[in-house]
């Protein structure tokens, strides 16, 4: 009997290889190009700890012995992940050896035109496992990687803690070897993550994976390390209950809270920016807006909204608990924030935000 896998892969080659009869690439006799797709896939997974790969063709584009395929590829690690597959735009270059009955050869896979590179298209791929992680990197020496697998261990218990709801609770760590490959990643500009250690990606914007910046993150103190691992890492425990509907304050201000929640260190030196705000008479009048939390503006601001949604989050854990913290989180995804803070906490947002100001006057005041 069929392993799911092997009916995976013969579903996707099957679907590959009617759109390639379709499409008229694929003569009565001839070798089929889907043959060659699954040897590359084959080729990935005998390379990277791949649970699920393959690839799904949406576009042949054929000249006599050569052709250019558009395809989804659709992957899985090993052991990590419990959302959908990832999937990645590509274009793949074939060309058949020999005659008439030559087969299909892949020569060159490359991300489609303005899709995000993939880990290996980076260059060769080391791999690091933890307890609780799998850390995959590019032009880095093996140390390095086992301690960032350690870090990723300590962050995951730190979340779960914070979000005791089901998710993976393993993370998959990608670490290229400078900021340039980082931006690759991403499918972004690299200045625009220049001073950030880590961020959680995925498709769709479904978090599904840590990406590091080498740079920023060999920079950071073991505790500094600690808080952005377990931040970015309580983006993907919670990325079922995240939804457009959700404000960044929360969203933020709960991965925030997750890094601090057992925090020893005053409110003051986890707040600095705001904290200078407080002091000189400039407390904020509302909650960060979403537009605060964007990257490229002044420092200022974002520190201000960063630490002003965890002082949001901070106070509903205290004043509320833990509990309903979660609730609204869970609510305000399902139905927006208004919905979420009443149904979780039975006051308004106003409310809230007066409670907030006169919480982070509180804990920040000399």
């Amino acid at each position: 009997m069929a392993t799911r896998r092997e009916a995976i892969r013969a579903a996707a080659g099957a679907a590959a290889a009617a759109l390639l009869t379709a499409s008229g690439c694929r003569a009565s006799g001839e070798p089929p190009l889907d043959d060659a797709l699954e040897e590359r896939a084959a080729a990935l997974r005998a390379r990277l700890p791949l649970a699920t790969c393959a690839y799904r063709v949406t576009a042949v584009r054929r000249e006599g012995a050569q052709a250019v395929v558009a395809a989804e590829l659709r992957h899985r690690f090993e052991g990590h992940g419990s959302g959908p597959e990832t999937t990645a735009a590509r274009r793949l270059e074939l060309r058949r050896d020999g005659g008439s009955a030559g087969r299909w050869r892949v020569r060159a896979d490359r991300p489609a035109a303005g899709a995000p590179q993939q880990l290996w298209d980076q260059g060769e791929v080391r791999t690091a496992r933890g307890a609780r992680s799998l850390v995959l990197g590019v032009g880095q020496p093996a140390a390095r990687l086992r301690e960032l697998a350690a870090d990723a261990d300590r962050a995951v218990p730190a979340v779960s803690a914070a979000w005791p709801l089901p998710w993976a609770r393993r993370v998959v760590v990608l670490v290229p070897a400078s900021l340039d490959g980082m931006g690759g990643l991403l499918g972004a500009q690299p200045a625009a993550y220049r001073g950030m250690a880590a961020v959680a990606a995925g498709g769709a914007g479904t978090p599904d994976r840590l990406i590091v910046n080498p740079e920023a993150y060999g920079e950071l103190s073991a505790y500094g390390r600690e808080v952005v691992l377990t931040h970015e890492a309580a983006h993907v425990a919670t990325r079922a209950e995240t939804s457009a509907s959700t404000p960044m304050w929360l969203s933020e201000g709960f991965a925030d809270w997750s890094a601090f929640r057992t925090s020893s260190r005053p409110a003051p030196d986890l707040a600095p920016a705001l904290t200078r705000a407080v002091r000189r008479g400039d407390l904020p009048a509302a909650l960060p807006a979403d537009a605060s939390f964007a990257f490229g503006g002044p420092p200022e601001t974002l520190a201000l909204a960063y630490e002003g949604a965890w002082l949001a989050c901070a106070l509903i854990a205290d004043r509320w608990g833990e509990t309903r913290l979660r609730e609204l989180y869970r609510a305000a995804g399902a139905g927006g924030v208004e919905h979420g803070v009443r149904e979780a906490l039975g006051v308004t947002v106003r409310t809230l935000e007066t409670q907030w100001r006169a919480y982070t006057q509180t804990r920040l005041s000399p």
